[in-house]
């Protein structure tokens, strides 16, 4: 169920995982089939086990954007609507702040 008018807009996914990509090509169906100009997903985790990738190309999608906290190397090469985010430098930072609290502190 959609609320809201997405007509003419852009509409911008966010979920936290995604494994058969099965739920945001759904919802990237409906918002199309309701008028949304663009449709974009925010995923952190993109597992895109199964057919998920065939899934992703094939749907509504314009563009679907995870972090590389799963390797996404095969996954960039089948899917042209695939972006992939650098997270490294995030946990790497975690990782130097939680040192500087306990040790430092």
């Amino acid at each position: 169920m959609l609320v809201g008018d997405v007509k003419g807009r852009t509409a911008i996914l966010i979920d936290d995982l995604a494994d058969t990509s099965n739920t945001i090509t759904r919802a990237a169906k409906l918002l199309k089939k309701e008028g949304a100009a663009q449709v974009y997903a925010l995923v952190t985790h993109g597992i895109l086990s199964g057919d998920a990738i065939d899934r992703i190309n094939a749907s509504a999608l314009d563009k679907v954007v995870v972090t590389n906290s799963v390797d996404q190397t095969e996954h960039l090469r089948q899917c042209p609507k695939l972006e992939v985010l650098e997270v490294g430098h995030v946990f790497a930072e975690v990782c130097w702040l939680s040192y500087l609290t306990e040790f430092c502190c």
